[in-house]
């Protein structure tokens, strides 16, 4: 019998986050997704982590990070920790987000090395993994996403192996279809899921059937419910959309 997963649907604020957004943004989407069989995570920059954590309190709703660092303290200028994260009210963190990768150099390595640094501080990493538009047009999306996960798998072997992905979260980011005009459809979208989940069965069948697969391609009001109806997609990764009261708790409801 498959494994009901409840659905996850994760706002990546990236960049934006003011007080004033804070404010407005937050309590409206909490009111408006109460009552929803699903879950809530809002991931506003550092800077905002503090309030939005405040802001949640007591809610449905919990607040991750954009990244973190595999350091757990010392001179590292500019990092932030586990340990700063979870004081802040953080359980879940972004790590190997695809501008992460591209904009700012994060290795395959690099991505491990935070996963590993989140699950043994307690704090549930959201691995995205994806291909470019070149990867996908030279045939190359199964093997530069079994090249992602490989590499978190192989760090993991310090705590337990692949059961170290239970818990965590992966995201898949088709890059070729954001920012770009083209479009992933649902179908391709379920494809690349079901080979995520196919991929970590391979070496623990339970964990794939539970493991949550949230889509991160350009996710929209149009386009939530198509999308969230897929066997293997279990949420949504967002961008854009999730500053907008209004939409984002759209995209919420057609995960419910």
């Amino acid at each position: 019998m498959q494994q009901v997963r409840r659905k996850l649907v994760a706002g990546n604020w990236k960049m934006h986050g003011y007080p004033a957004l804070v404010a407005e943004l937050v309590p409206n989407v909490v009111a408006a997704t109460q009552n929803l069989n699903m879950d809530v995570l809002f991931i506003p920059p550092y800077t905002s982590l503090a309030a939005v954590s405040e802001q949640v309190k007591n809610t449905h709703c919990f607040v991750g990070a954009q990244s973190v660092s595999e350091y757990p303290e010392g001179a590292y200028t500019g990092e932030v920790s586990t340990r700063m994260l979870l004081d802040l009210g953080c359980k879940f963190t972004l790590v190997g987000h695809s501008e992460r990768r591209s904009i700012f150099g994060e290795s395959n390595a690099d991505v491990a090395a935070k996963f590993l640094a989140a699950k043994q501080a307690g704090i549930e990493p959201i691995l995205c993994v994806g291909e470019t538009l070149q990867q996908r047009e030279s045939g190359d999306t199964e093997q530069c996403i079994d090249r992602q996960l490989q590499a978190v798998v192989d760090v993991l072997d310090s705590i337990g192996g692949a059961d170290g992905l239970n818990g965590a979260i992966v995201a898949y980011e088709p890059v070729w279809a954001i920012g770009t005009g083209r479009t992933a459809s649902a179908e391709q979208a379920q494809a690349v899921h079901a080979f995520i989940r196919d991929e970590i069965a391979e070496l623990n069948s339970d964990i794939a059937e539970e493991l949550k697969i949230l889509y991160g391609g350009s996710v929209n009001e149009s386009n939530a419910g198509e999308l969230f109806a897929q066997k293997d997609i279990d949420g949504g990764l967002i961008g854009g959309s999730s500053l907008k009261a209004d939409s984002f708790s759209a995209i919420c409801q057609a995960a419910s």
